[in-house]
């Protein structure tokens, strides 16, 4: 289960009054300290028995998502939800008798185990070693989007933690947009998809095959984790005999324990077959940021 702690409530009141005229024009944000004050607003939420997860839609408003039982991961019986929208005005009233929190994921900034392979610790060696040309960092040191390893796997593990930019005037798939493909083949979607249903093309998900058993999200740039045993598909000759199978947890709580019937679409590889494949980040145009990348192969 995530760690989490709470923290005092935003002023949502003071929010909804005093930010109003200091209200700037933003769409892709990636900093906090750039973020505005809706940013301060958007969040989770939780009361014994309850939580409500709120989600910034640009313009100053909101989507309460609120769960009976508590957030997601941490309580919620996974089924009852409800939502509301409105201004900062109409949050404070829902989330009133709430604490503000923010959640840690329990393997962030997990070390490398001996015998890892140490893919991206934010070094240029570790981009030069590991990376193909064109893999890039930012000023701050960090993986950007859209690259492929020059290792590759069969069975592993992987770490791997990622944040999303912050963007509230958009929606669905243009989102804060990326993938992290497995071997090359199978693309875990990520995506600001804080708030939503959980379905097969948001984060967390298998891309085009099967959604999250729990949406477990967590707000823009805050750093999330992906881990992964993966086992690879088996092949006598031409022909499949077992299907790629993932053990997955997203910010600490298991997601898939599944097998992957199918490759997905858009990654470097075209078919599915027993040999290694990389790991790429794709780039659909988003900032996504990565860091602390490691595997062991198996």
């Amino acid at each position: 289960m995530i760690r989490f702690w709470t923290c005092l409530s935003a002023c949502l009141c003071l929010a909804a009054t005093g930010f109003a005229a200091d209200r700037v024009a933003y769409d892709t944000i990636e900093a906090a300290k750039a973020a505005g004050p809706d940013f301060a607003i958007q969040g989770e939420y939780a009361a014994d028995g309850c939580g409500v997860q709120v989600i910034a839609l640009g313009e100053g408003q909101f989507r309460a998502v609120k769960y009976v039982g508590g957030l997601p991961g941490i309580g919620w019986d996974r089924k009852t939800k409800s939502t509301e929208e409105g201004d900062a005005a109409k949050i404070a009233e829902i989330t009133s008798s709430m604490m503000s929190i923010k959640r840690k994921s329990p393997t962030l900034g997990a070390k490398p185990p001996a015998g890892a392979i140490v893919l991206f610790d934010g070094s240029e060696e570790s981009l030069k070693a590991h990376w193909k040309p064109g893999a890039k960092k930012n000023e701050a040191g960090l993986l950007m989007q859209g690259c492929t390893t020059t290792d590759e796997f069969q069975d592993y593990t992987m770490h791997l933690e990622f944040a999303l930019p912050f963007m509230p005037n958009s929606r669905g798939q243009a989102r804060g947009n990326s993938g992290f493909y497995l071997q090359g083949r199978y693309e875990v979607q990520m995506l600001d998809s804080f708030g939503l249903d959980g379905l097969n093309n948001e984060c967390g998900g298998v891309y085009t095959v099967v959604q999250p058993d729990v949406n477990m999200c967590l707000p823009p740039l805050t750093w999330q984790t992906y881990d992964v045993d993966f086992t690879a598909a088996k092949f006598e000759g031409d022909k499949k005999v077992s299907n790629a199978k993932i053990h997955f947890r997203h910010n600490g709580v298991v997601i898939h324990d599944r097998e992957l019937p199918k490759m997905t679409p858009g990654g470097p590889l075209s078919t599915e077959s027993a040999a290694p494949g990389p790991l790429y980040l794709q780039d659909h145009g988003d900032p996504v940021r990565y860091r602390n990348i490691w595997a062991i192969k198996k």
